[in-house]
């Protein structure tokens, strides 16, 4: 898979997340926060919570879990890009972190790819 693809993948996938999320109510803040400490996928918001969402694309379990592909490094760099988040958009919500795992066998042609919302993740 070229970089474009694994792109467009991974923004499918981010996309997916976000129609997901909405359907349960979230409010989304934002998409693909940059800083430069990384990338914030999803920011969204519910009655509690400011969740800062890793979204995690994989067409396989070959190689383990989409959620255990962010580690104690990947969870460090988020942790700080939602501080630099927060602090440049002060709120009075209780921050969490989230992973949402997808799995998407054939990709963007997957019929019905399977989402995973893990709370509070890390």
């Amino acid at each position: 898979m070229s970089g474009q693809d694994s792109r467009l993948l991974g923004r499918w996938g981010e996309d997916l997340a976000a129609d997901y999320l909405r359907e349960k109510g979230y409010q989304i803040r934002a998409c693909n926060w940059k800083c430069r400490y990384g990338e914030l996928d999803i920011v969204a918001e519910d009655r509690r919570f400011l969740c800062f969402v890793e979204v995690k694309l994989r067409k396989t379990d070959a190689f383990g879990q989409p959620g255990e592909f962010v580690d104690a490094r990947k969870q460090q760099r988020l942790r700080t890009a939602a501080r630099l988040y927060l602090a440049q958009n002060p709120t009075g919500l209780q921050p969490r972190m989230d992973v949402i795992e997808i799995h998407a066998p054939q990709g963007v042609q997957t019929p019905r790819p399977t989402l995973k919302h893990l709370k509070n993740a890390f």
